[in-house]
């Protein structure tokens, strides 16, 4: 008879233990748990079961009672060692997969229709797609993007992708472009410095599947409000991506990766990202952590894209509190993430939301614990970070007391006296995050602890003093990928804190901010000296009013006097149609109605 804590296992839960712990129990029989298949298959279930809502206590119970029913009392020393496996390895591994779930990508939350499907039910979010037998048309199976039959006919576009090296089991990789490619990349140049997206347009009906065409044009249509358009862009961009993945290229282990300094690679980063910001504001937060994930684990060292300043955002929105506690937990120890504001708020308003979940008698005391953890580090935040609250509750449209907004640590003293780099990151998680505060027991809760944070600055608290040496100290200066980060963001807060060095700088959307040092696998060749002279008058005026304009820089001819000969023609030519617009603006004149010699009409009354 089974007993009664095993009976309310579901359906799902032995069907999964018998399917992922075969493997396990026959190693275990023949002794071989020790060796490095049986450990990878125990990482990959306990990886596998806990994302599908299987808890480690179901897969022991379960795992007890499925083989004891498949081979009965022959295999009783089978189920002696699921015992002892449950028993003592089990909590042994426990840290293990607490610590690679973050990095384990699940592919079926990359696909968007499994979180709607989750919120409205799946006649709601697929209703008639299925198409007819003689409709169907056959496509390669991806995992990112799902090809449509309105998109043209795909054919290789001439991206591949190579390992590099495989080193301490990470796997290498980067795109690599043929010659044919590389001369359809150099016609994009030349179209993106024509600033006429016409060309982009004519460049992409040849070479539909080129990628920055595919992500410059997608830019130029969401800035006309065409949002479907623009998605589809980048969908198609992500597709040719992938049919380019080389065989070993895996999107879920999190062990490989890819070099941001290679230029054929950053089309790709830029295309995750563009795509996750889309599936954001369609209202699918699980899917876009999901895509935020992915980034990260290409190249978690270095963070290209500063991704871990919106993974906390995006695990609010999809309420994983635990994945970012244990996010922060993790990583605090090399990578300080507490430095960083968004963390540090973030992180307290995670353990606030623990605490107001069920209040059982059972878990009384894990909320007690994570509101006093909230409590503490909440107060923690706000003492590094003074400059957050007041712009976060402008935003918020709430009305401090006079208590908070008349005192010196929260008054407009501790915005004007931040180092710039600390504003850019603190306006960058207010402009984002500033949503997720309104809620009113997340207002009252705050309200608290800034008044607890006020009596611990009246008190004279250490901790005071040596934050704002801290903050002296550090935040000098933004690394690259922060800026690069906020202008993919567009987070018109933060663009506004960049610096003058990063504004003053030509910005392409198909590549904004490249390193500095970059690892370039082919060189653009010289235009010719007629280069110049292919462009209108009108279309050069316009871009001299850039201020990166050079001429000298754009017209590159052999000979010195050449140079100089383009260079004064250009002048004189563009001064000619500035002074021919001037006289133009000067000759307008607006014709005056006539008036009435009636000085006893009333002004007022109407013909």
């Amino acid at each position: 008879m089974l007993p009664h804590s095993w009976t309310s296992l579901n359906r799902s839960a032995l069907s999964c233990t018998h399917r992922f712990l075969y493997p396990i129990v026959r190693r275990f029989s023949e002794g071989d748990l020790v060796s490095g298949t049986g450990t990878g298959c125990v990482q990959w279930v306990l990886m596998v079961l806990p994302s599908n809502g299987i808890s480690l206590t179901n897969v022991s119970l379960s795992c007890q009672w499925e083989y004891s029913v498949h081979f009965g009392d022959v295999c009783q020393p089978i189920n002696q060692c699921i015992l002892i496996w449950t028993k003592y390895t089990l909590p042994l591994l426990q840290p293990l997969f607490n610590k690679i779930l973050f990095y384990f990508i699940f592919s079926r939350n990359l696909n968007p229709d499994t979180e709607l499907k989750r919120y409205f039910g799946a006649r709601a979010v697929m209703g008639d797609q299925r198409p007819r037998q003689r409709q169907r048309q056959y496509h390669r199976s991806t995992w990112m993007t799902f090809p449509k039959d309105t998109w043209p006919h795909f054919s290789k576009p001439g991206i591949s992708m190579s390992l590099l090296e495989s080193r301490d089991g990470l796997q290498y990789f980067t795109f690599e472009h043929n010659r044919d490619y590389q001369q359809v990349q150099f016609k994009f140049l030349d179209a993106v410095e024509s600033m006429d997206p016409n060309n982009i347009i004519v460049l992409l009906q040849l070479n539909p599947y080129h990628i920055d065409s595919l992500l410059q044009l997608s830019d130029v249509c969401r800035l006309q409000e065409d949002q479907e358009m623009a998605k589809d862009l980048i969908e198609r961009a992500l597709y040719s991506f992938e049919c380019a993945f080389h065989p070993v290229f895996s999107l879920t282990s999190g062990t490989s990766r890819l070099d941001y300094r290679r230029p054929e690679n950053r089309a790709f980063y830029l295309a995750l990202f563009k795509h996750m910001m889309f599936l954001e504001r369609r209202g699918c937060p699980r899917t876009a952590l999901e895509f935020c994930k992915l980034i990260l684990n290409l190249d978690p060292e270095n963070d290209p894209l500063c991704m871990l300043l919106l993974v906390d955002f995006l695990c609010l929105r999809c309420r994983e509190y635990a994945a970012l506690i244990r996010l922060f937990e993790e990583w605090e120890a090399h990578r300080n993430l507490s430095q960083l504001p968004n963390f540090a708020f973030s992180v307290a308003l995670s353990h606030f939301h623990l605490s107001q979940k069920e209040e059982e008698a059972e878990r009384l005391e894990e909320s007690q614990r994570h509101r006093h953890q909230s409590n503490g580090l909440l107060q923690n935040a706000l003492i590094m970070f003074p400059s957050v609250l007041m712009p976060l509750l402008d935003l918020c449209t709430v009305q401090p007391d006079s208590a908070v907004s008349s005192h010196q640590f929260f008054g407009p003293k501790s915005c004007l006296g931040q180092p710039p780099a600390l504003a850019e990151l603190v306006s960058l998680y207010v402009g984002r995050i500033h949503g997720l505060w309104k809620e009113s027991g997340v207002l009252l809760w705050l309200e608290e602890n800034v008044h607890g944070v006020l009596s611990r600055v009246n008190e004279e608290d250490p901790l005071v003093e040596d934050c704002i040496i801290k903050r002296k100290v550090r935040y000098q200066s933004c690394p690259r990928n922060i800026h690069r980060h906020v202008i993919l963001s567009e987070i018109k807060e933060a663009i506004s804190s960049l610096p003058l060095e990063v504004t003053t700088q030509p910005m392409m959307g198909f590549d904004p901010l490249p390193p500095l040092d970059s690892v370039p696998s082919h060189s653009r060749p010289e235009r010719q000296n007629a280069g110049a002279s292919n462009e209108s008058t009108l279309s050069t005026f316009f871009r001299s009013l850039l201020p990166n304009f050079n001429v000298q820089g754009d017209l590159r001819p052999q000979d010195d006097m050449e140079v100089a000969q383009a260079g004064r023609e250009l002048n004189q030519e563009v001064n000619r149609l500035m002074v021919a617009m001037r006289d133009m603006l000067a000759n307008i004149r607006f014709q005056e109605p006539p008036r009435e010699d009636n000085p006893d009409r009333d002004e007022e009354e109407w013909d």
